[in-house]
C-alpha cells in the first residue's frame, strides 16, 4: 500500500476527500469518475481508481442517490408471498433489480383492497422511486382517480387501466393452449378448474375465456358441469373442487387447473380415489412453478414467462425513473407488452 494511503485512518470510513487527497486531484473530479462523467481523461481516472482501490474507498450510493432525487429503492406489490408464482415472480424481480443497482422493498397486500391502497399510497412511498404492482381487487372506478407522483408499472394479469405501463401474461392463450393439448391427447370431457363465478375482470376470467374458446374451435360443447369453481387457488381448494367434480358425475377425463397448487391439490383428490393420473384423468396445471417437476406424476404446466416479465418490469421502471421512454419507444405513452407462454409437457397427461 502506498504511503498515500496511510493518511486514511484504519478505524474510520474512507471519504471521497481521502481519496482526492491521496491521488492529487480535486473532491470534484473523484465525483465525476465515480459518477462515471465522461469528459475525465485516462490518465487522471486511472490515478484516481488505483487511490479507491488502495482506500478501499465504498461509495455512499444512498447520498448520492439522495443528492440526485432518488433513493434507489423500488416496491413490488404483490398479493401473497406464500404463493409460488408470486414468490417466483418477487425472486426474479429482485435479481433483475439488482443488476440495475435498484433495491426492493416487497410489501404483500394480502389479497385486499385496502393493502392495494396502502401499497400505492401508503407512507412507504416516500422512500421508492417507484413501483412494480399486481392487484387483484382494484378497478377501473379506483385507479383513474389515483394521481400518483412516482412511476408505476403494473403486472400480471388484471387489465383495469391504460393510464400506467403493463407487462402482460398469456393467460387466454396458455388456457387455450392447455384445452386444445387435452383435447388433441383424447380428451372427451375435459374440466376447468379454479373459476372466480361473476369475475370480468381477472386471471381466472381471461383462463376461463382461454377454455371455452378452445372448446369451441374444437366443435365441443360447453359444459358447465365441468367447470369447478373455487374462492382461493390454494391446494385445499384444488382438493375440494376435484372431490366436488367426481361426486357429481360429470366424468371429467381431462382437467385444466387454473394455478399449479389447484393442479396439485386436484391430483391429490383423483389418486385419493384410486384413479390413475394420467391414464384415467390427465391433469394440466397454469405458471410451471418449481414445485411442479417435483409432483408424482410430474406436472405438465403452462409458463408464463416470469423471467421476461420480471426483465421487462425493472428495465422499463428503471428508465421511467430515469426520465426516459421505455423500451426504446418514441412516445412517452405507457406501454403495452404481452409475454409469450409456453406449455412444459411432463407426466401428469397423456402423449399427442
Amino acid at each position: 500500500m502506498s504511503s498515500n494511503a496511510a493518511t486514511a485512518a484504519p478505524d474510520r470510513v474512507v471519504t471521497m476527500r481521502d481519496v482526492a487527497k491521496a491521488a492529487g486531484v480535486s473532491i470534484k473530479t473523484v465525483s465525476n469518475v465515480v459518477n462515471d462523467y465522461q469528459f475525465v481523461s485516462d490518465k487522471t481516472r486511472d490515478k484516481v481508481n488505483k487511490a479507491i482501490e488502495e482506500l478501499g474507498y465504498v461509495m455512499n450510493v444512498s447520498a448520492r442517490n439522495l443528492r440526485r432525487g432518488r433513493t434507489g429503492i423500488i416496491g413490488l406489490a404483490i398479493p401473497d408471498l406464500q404463493m409460488p408464482y408470486f414468490a417466483q415472480l418477487s425472486s426474479l424481480v429482485i435479481e433483475e433489480a439488482k443488476k440495475v443497482g435498484l433495491r426492493v422493498i416487497v410489501e404483500p397486500t394480502l389479497y385486499s383492497r385496502e393493502g392495494e391502497f396502502d401499497a400505492l399510497l401508503g407512507s412507504q412511498q416516500s422512500m421508492m422511486d417507484g413501483l412494480i404492482y399486481s392487484p387483484l381487487d382494484l378497478a377501473v372506478e379506483d385507479v383513474e382517480d389515483l394521481k400518483l407522483e412516482y412511476p408505476m408499472v403494473l403486472v400480471g394479469e388484471r387489465i383495469f387501466t391504460d393510464r400506467f405501463d403493463h407487462i402482460a401474461t398469456e393467460n387466454i392463450e396458455g388456457a387455450k393452449h392447455a384445452t386444445q393439448y387435452l383435447l388433441q391427447s383424447g380428451c372427451k370431457r375435459v374440466a376447468v378448474l379454479g373459476t372466480h363465478p361473476g369475475e370480468d375482470i381477472g386471471s381466472a376470467s381471461l383462463r376461463l375465456r382461454g377454455y371455452k374458446e378452445a372448446l369451441e374451435e374444437a366443435g365441443v360443447d360447453y359444459d358447465p358441469r365441468l367447470e369447478a369453481p373455487v374462492g382461493m387457488w390454494h391446494r385445499t381448494d384444488g382438493v375440494n373442487a376435484m372431490n366436488a367434480l367426481l361426486d357429481s358425475g360429470a366424468n371429467p377425463d381431462g382437467v385444466v387447473a387454473l394455478n399449479d397448487m389447484l393442479a396439485a391439490g386436484a391430483m391429490h383428490a383423483i389418486q385419493m380415489r384410486g384413479l390413475r393420473i394420467p391414464e384415467d384423468i390427465s391433469v394440466i396445471g397454469f405458471d410451471n412453478s418449481d414445485d411442479s417437476q417435483y409432483l408424482s406424476p410430474a406436472l405438465t404446466s403452462i409458463a408464463p414467462g416470469l423471467e421476461a416479465v420480471a426483465r421487462l418490469s425493472v428495465r422499463v421502471l428503471n428508465e421511467r425513473i430515469a426520465g426516459q421512454n421505455p423500451l426504446g419507444n418514441d412516445s412517452p405513452d405507457p406501454i403495452f407488452r404481452k409475454v409469450a407462454s409456453t406449455l412444459v409437457v411432463r407426466e401428469s397427461t397423456r402423449s399427442l
